[in-house]
């Protein structure tokens, strides 16, 4: 998904930074971004929980 050998740029707008110097578009883009990293951090949550439930299922006392 991404080169290697590119720099990777800092986003335009980080957490708790003031909106007030930035565009329209950088703030929608900026929406954008955080949605899609929503999405991300859900899916992580989802897959660790389910995880954790193959774990417990796993290890739970037999009758208990």
């Amino acid at each position: 998904m991404f080169d290697d050998d590119e720099p990777r740029r800092k986003p335009a707008t980080e957490l708790g930074q003031s909106l007030a110097t930035h565009s329209v578009d950088e703030l929608e883009a900026y929406v954008r971004a955080l949605k899609a990293e929503i999405v991300r951090v859900q899916a992580e949550i989802a897959k660790r929980s389910d995880v954790r439930s193959a774990a417990e299922a796993l290890f739970r006392k037999p009758g208990g």
